[in-house]
């Protein structure tokens, strides 16, 4: 891809890789890039950095942007801790997490908000948002509502506290949210700089926050981190999505910068105790242990290496950590340039997207094969014992079983595909209902598996003691998802559909070139071509209408 003149946004932008990222895109001359922190401090900061460096180029802009994107839009500059305890903030946050994805969710969400108010085309992502979830400690949270329960005080405080710190809702929404977004406004590009979790070391890593080896939010953290990575590439996969690559750091990023100074932590100075005098080991962790020291007035200062998000590190961590054989370290430039080299489209090896794909186990020349004789041995076993089974509603979603009994019931009514696309709508439902009545089988079929039969009429309807999409409270019997989704319909409206879809098939058939003339169609075999196969049909529908199509192989 061509860099020059493009709309770019760096999430996490304010921080060690992002800002190693802006300063290799800057050479390309973007038309505009945004870097996006999560306080308005750091990335008004970052902007004056790279400006102040001299860095940027005449005609680009650099823009800063600020706020946690994991939340709503309305709650992005508040702390954590803070929306957790607000019932208000708490709700906004529960209901966009755990509801219906709806263009509102989207637009109301900070990622989604931040990128249909940048409209980025290519966009970066160097948070870590493993870190960023995995941190939140679901296990102290679990512990403080198993405490409470046993107290008998868990009310809805505590309850909807851990819903809001659970990872993989919060994943699957932030993913959901992305794709959504990056959608809307045609974004062609999205690279993610990942984490492996333990810096590229194995379950054996010494350097944890824990007492545990390793610890378990450590371990949580690569299991999001992991579960991130899989979901990018089922990203890559989706029709409309952008190109989706992950360069996933395995040693530990640094640096920023070393000097000598005041030792910060999480943005504040340490102060300094001394001991007041030796205390009796029995007494040293009991009562009020702030009587056994004291407060010099001063704060820690000390040379350090600032590493980032990871904070600072004094001589002699840097030494151990970095160590060879130990984590051993990656700088920002060397990730950015792996990010800049796959934007470019020369690939790096280093993409885990692409890396994945090579290394999965795809559809099988032998099993295409064997497909065929699958499908002729059922339906010799079906001629045999007299039975169309259609479907038992066991692989869903209910919609595939609505429409496979739909495509059966249009198959006993004509003889081919070129008959259901002259059909009468008004006739076909009469035929449709008669059927249905006098086909005592293929009726209970139908209402054992939890579908709905929706009379022609559009007032009536049959049912059995299972439904398989019914009403949520509050939602009207008529409303058009509940039949689109899980009933069957034999109202003339939706015959008019058949009759459209059949018609369509039929005239791609005819356009499609022959065997004859290449490969280019993806052919059916044989005399399958014009038989009415609920199974076809309904797999046409999945791939055209409902945009399923597998692109990659």
């Amino acid at each position: 891809m061509e860099l020059g003149g493009r709309n770019i946004l760096i999430l996490g932008g304010a921080g060690l890789v992002g800002m190693a990222v802006a300063r290799k895109l800057l050479a390309f001359a973007p038309a505009r890039v945004v870097l996006s922190g999560l306080t308005r401090r750091e990335a008004e900061s970052a902007v004056a950095e790279l400006l102040a460096e001299g860095g940027v180029p005449a005609g680009t802009t650099v823009e800063p942007a600020w706020g946690d994107i994991f939340v709503p839009e309305a709650l992005k500059d508040r702390p954590r801790a803070e929306i957790l305890a607000s019932p208000e903030a708490r709700a906004l946050l529960l209901d966009d997490l755990y509801g219906e994805l709806t263009d509102d969710v989207v637009r109301r969400s900070a990622l989604g908000a931040l990128l249909l108010r940048t409209r980025p085309e290519v966009i970066v992502d160097c948070v870590n948002t493993a870190t960023a979830f995995a941190y939140q400690n679901i296990f102290e949270s679990a512990a403080r509502l198993r405490a409470a329960a046993g107290r008998g005080t868990a009310d809805t405080d505590a309850v909807e506290a851990h819903l809001a710190t659970l990872y993989f809702p919060q994943l699957i929404r932030h993913v959901q949210i992305a794709l959504e977004a990056m959608r809307r406004v045609g974004t062609r590009a999205y690279v993610k700089v990942g984490t492996a979790g333990t810096g590229g070391m194995g379950l054996n890593i010494p350097f944890t926050h824990s007492e545990e080896r390793p610890s378990r939010m450590l371990l949580a953290k690569s299991g999001v981190a992991g579960a991130h990575t899989l979901l990018l590439y089922l990203m890559a996969r989706t029709p409309g999505a952008p190109a989706v690559k992950e360069i996933k750091p395995t040693a530990a990023v640094s640096w920023r910068r070393i000097a000598f100074g005041e030792v910060l932590r999480r943005g504040r100075p340490v102060p300094c105790h001394d001991a007041v005098a030796p205390v009796p080991l029995a007494e040293a962790f009991m009562g009020d242990v702030a009587r056994l020291s004291a407060p010099t007035g001063t704060t820690l200062r000390g040379v350090f290496l600032d590493s980032g998000e990871n904070g600072l590190f004094s001589l002699g961590e840097f030494e151990t950590l970095t160590a060879l054989g130990l984590m051993e370290f990656i700088t920002p430039e060397e990730i950015a340039e792996n990010v800049v080299r796959e934007l470019r489209g020369s690939p790096t090896g280093r993409d885990v997207v692409a890396a994945l794909d090579a290394a999965t186990s795809g559809p099988t020349y032998r099993a295409g094969v064997l497909r065929q004789v699958a499908l002729e041995e059922m339906e010799a076993l079906e001629r045999e014992h007299g039975v169309e089974a259609v479907a038992y509603e066991m692989l869903g979603p209910p919609r595939l079983s609505k429409l496979l009994f739909e495509a059966a019931i249009l198959a006993r009514l004509f003889p081919d595909l070129g008959a259901a696309a002259a059909l009468d709508p008004e006739q076909t439902a009469e035929r449709a209902a008669a059927l249905i009545t006098e086909d005592a089988e293929l009726r209970v079929r139908i209402l054992t598996i939890g579908l709905p039969i929706l009379l022609p009429d559009g007032a009536r309807v049959l049912r059995g003691p299972d439904v398989k999409v019914a009403p949520e409270p509050g939602q009207s019997p008529d409303d058009p998802r509940l039949a689109d989704n899980g009933w069957i319909d034999l109202r003339p409206s939706n015959w008019l559909r058949w009759r459209e879809r059949a018609d369509r098939i039929l005239r791609e058939l005819r356009a499609s070139p022959a065997p004859r003339e290449g490969s280019r169609s993806d052919i059916t075999p044989g005399n399958r071509r014009m038989r009415l196969r609920p199974g076809s049909l309904v797999a046409w529908i999945f791939r055209n209408e409902d945009h399923g199509e597998r692109i990659k192989r």
